[in-house]
């Protein structure tokens, strides 16, 4: 079992080159990736989305892009010759005509706006893109280990709460066949009390016995529930499988059939173990959330 929520950073080098991607992620039903991406290396976008999207299924990323270029051909000077030879005649006839000392040099001519620019060529974009991978694959390593050390975690949290749901539904199983025998016990009495000592019409009562067991049963609901904490039991102890979808499913229909039952119970007893059962499927939900 591994958690949605991580960090990671990776480093790959080459030809001069360094890029450095650190990836961050926290919870969400779906898997969504940010690239926090400099316009000039928009194209390395789709693989490290490819390359994330392979190891992770839920959650949202967001992935933090250095790069360095150190290389003899990173960066290029350009002198607009035509141009700085307009500046230089330009300061000799104002030199000439003003008759003002000449303190335009070289130094002064580089400063000139428009005279020199740097440009930045088009760089090797298949070696970028293979470095980006490589350091996309180790950050996504060393997330990898915190997902999985916060997933123990939760794992034997929710192996805790679903010991606590069973046992809560262990203890409404053997409940609710005494409800019945408890309400007719019950009605009984009253009905007697009401009669002034005389004997209620025994039919009439085992009809009413028969129509509330009928209403109260809540075998059917037992059973699922049951099913669905062995299902739920059984997908926690996966390997390497993503489990989050499946849990929060069952988790849902595990409030469903609580709920069912709650409606149903018409006995404080039983009431008290639905109402516990209750609190602990809304704790396996509440960690649920955390899982991918």
């Amino acid at each position: 079992m591994k958690s949605m929520t991580g960090y990671g950073k990776g480093v790959a080098s080459g030809n001069n080159r360094t890029v450095s991607v650190e990836l961050k992620s926290v919870n969400n039903r779906f898997l969504e990736i940010a690239c926090k991406l400099p316009k000039s290396l928009m194209y390395i976008d789709d693989a490290i989305q490819k390359t994330v999207k392979s190891k992770l299924s839920r959650g949202s990323v967001d992935v933090y892009f250095t790069y360095e270029n150190n290389s003899e051909t990173s960066k290029k000077v350009t002198v607009d010759r035509a141009l700085a030879n307009e500046y230089v005649q330009a300061a000799r006839t104002l030199r000439a005509e003003f008759r003002l000392d000449d303190d335009y040099n070289v130094t002064a001519l580089l400063r000139t706006p428009d005279v020199v620019s740097v440009s930045v060529p088009e760089d090797d974009r298949d070696a970028v893109i293979a470095l980006a991978k490589q350091a996309t694959a180790e950050a996504l390593e060393k997330l990898d280990v915190m997902r999985a050390t916060e997933g123990d975690g939760i794992r034997k949290d929710l192996d805790a709460l679903i010991a606590n749901l069973k046992g809560y539904l262990d203890s409404a199983k053997k409940r609710a066949p005494l409800v019945v025998a408890d309400y007719k016990k019950g009605l009984q009495t009253r009905v007697k009390e009401l009669l002034d000592g005389y004997e209620p019409d025994e039919a009439k009562l085992l009809n009413e016995v028969a129509f509330f067991a009928d209403k109260a049963d809540i075998n059917e609901e037992i059973s699922r529930l049951g099913s669905h904490i062995s299902q739920f039991t059984a997908i926690c102890a996966e390997k390497n499988a993503a489990q989050g979808r499946r849990l929060d499913f069952l988790s849902q229909e595990m409030v469903r059939e609580v709920n069912t039952m709650g409606s149903k119970s018409n006995d404080i007893t039983l009431t008290g173990y639905v109402v516990a059962m209750k609190n602990e499927v809304e704790k396996i939900k509440e960690q649920i959330r955390n899982v991918e």
